[in-house]
Parts: structure tokens; C-alpha cells; sequence
């Protein structure tokens, strides 16, 4: 099943300044919201809250704050209503990109992003203009520290499972799963004992773009630094090789 990772590559990975760690609470709190208003407030219940509240600790999120977020958002069903959406557009040289929204304002938000896309060589386009490009695919990130976790124990523990390929990273170990399979194999390893980074469905590029001339580069690092910087969205996957 082990063979060679290509989920650690897909995002591109920036300096976590102080705007970018508050960029990420907004952002992690959007899910949580969402996530409670789906499953309920109490993580025991709910695993996709409890992997978010495991990401929110990650990325050094105080207690108190997830606490308070999660009782606003189960003591409040009228506000802070978000829809998810996937946009579809193509960069410069017709790079594919696809964006996870999650938004109370969808005429703003696709507003915003088709700004984005036009002024960097680009354009926003429908729905199922580059999705056939990317492959859909469940991505468990499993917490291996100190990498005291045996191989072929775990290896055993996920052929009881349905999930597909794996990978020791260091400290993280990289599932691979069908997107439908996603929460039963998690929950599966969950039960074994193991502990999550994230649990979450990813596009991966099928072929890949190299951008050979430098105003495109620019421009493509400019588009997706923008679009990363947007409070609605919420991953953003590309075919540039370049940002890899």
C-alpha cells in the first residue's frame, strides 16, 4: 500500500506572520461554525469538530476562543449562515484552479474572486471548466510524534479499513482514502487509538503546468496569494508545478 506522497506538495506553504495566524483563525472558525450547525456542539458526537478543534490547537488557538465559538455557533441558528462553494477558473497560461468558499455572501465573494483572476491573466469560470482536470481524493493526516508509530502495526490496522494508499512523512502520516470513505476510515483509526492533523476531501491535480515565462510566475504567485488572503476562501488547489 506505502508508495510515494504527492499530497505533501499540493499547498503552497507561506510564513505564518501575524496577519496570516489571524487570517487562519477566521478562517478555521468559519468551519467550526458550519461544522456545529451540521453535527452539533459536542465533539464526542461530532468528528469533523473534533478534527477542527485538533487543527484550531495546531495553529495555536486558544482554548478559550474555540469554546466561545462553539457555543455561539450552537446557541445561534439565525447568524453566521455560510454556504460552501467551489469555484473553477484558470490562471495564467490556462493553470487550473479550483477555490473552497465558504461564504454568507455568495454575489461578494464570487465578485471578489473574478476580480482576482482578471486582474492576474486569468478568469473566474462555470462550474465544470477545470474540475475534470483534479482528482477528488480523502486526505487523513495522522499524528505520528517522535514517529513512535510501527509500520507494519499500522499497516495492519488500515488494510481493516477501505482506505487506499499511505505514506510515513516524519512526523505525519499521509492516508489516502475514496471521498466517501473518508469519515468511516477515520473514524476506524480513530478507534485504534490514532490522532488527526485533519480529515479532509482534496482536489489533486491529474497533469501538471509548468509556467516557463516569469510575468506569468508573478502573476500566478500574485493570484494565489490573493485568493489565500480572501477571508471566504478556504483552500485554493492549482496545476501551476511551479508552487508545488
Amino acid at each position: 500500500m506505502s508508495g510515494h506522497s504527492k499530497w505533501s506538495t499540493i499547498k503552497r506553504k507561506k510564513e505564518k506572520t501575524d496577519g496570516a495566524r489571524a487570517k487562519v483563525f477566521t478562517k478555521i472558525s468559519r468551519e467550526i461554525v458550519v461544522a456545529v450547525k451540521e453535527g452539533g456542539g459536542v465533539p464526542e458526537n461530532n468528528a469533523k469538530l473534533r478534527d477542527l478543534i485538533s487543527k484550531a490547537k495546531a495553529n495555536n488557538i486558544p482554548n478559550d476562543n474555540i469554546d466561545r465559538l462553539i457555543k455561539k455557533a450552537a446557541g445561534d441558528s439565525e447568524k453566521d449562515n455560510y454556504e460552501s462553494i467551489v469555484y473553477e477558473g484558470y490562471g495564467p497560461s490556462g493553470v487550473a484552479v479550483m477555490v473552497d468558499a465558504l461564504t454568507d455572501n455568495r454575489n461578494r465573494t464570487a465578485g471578489d474572486l473574478r476580480h482576482y483572476f482578471d486582474k492576474y491573466g486569468g478568469n473566474l469560470g462555470q462550474n465544470g471548466c477545470v474540475s475534470f482536470l483534479f482528482e477528488r481524493k480523502g486526505l487523513i493526516l495522522v499524528e505520528n510524534p517522535d514517529e513512535e508509530i510501527d509500520e507494519d502495526k499500522f499497516m495492519e490496522d488500515l488494510m481493516e479499513t477501505s482506505a487506499g494508499d499511505y505514506v510515513f512523512e516524519g512526523d505525519i502520516i499521509e492516508v489516502t482514502t475514496n471521498p466517501d470513505d473518508l469519515q468511516a476510515v477515520r473514524d476506524a483509526l480513530e478507534k485504534k487509538g490514532y490522532h488527526f492533523e485533519s480529515a479532509e476531501v482534496e482536489y489533486i491535480p491529474v497533469t501538471q503546468t509548468k509556467l516557463e515565462n516569469p510575468e506569468d510566475l508573478e502573476k500566478m504567485e500574485k493570484l494565489l496569494d490573493m485568493l489565500e488572503d480572501n477571508d471566504d476562501v478556504q483552500n485554493v488547489w492549482h496545476s501551476c508545478a511551479d508552487f508545488n
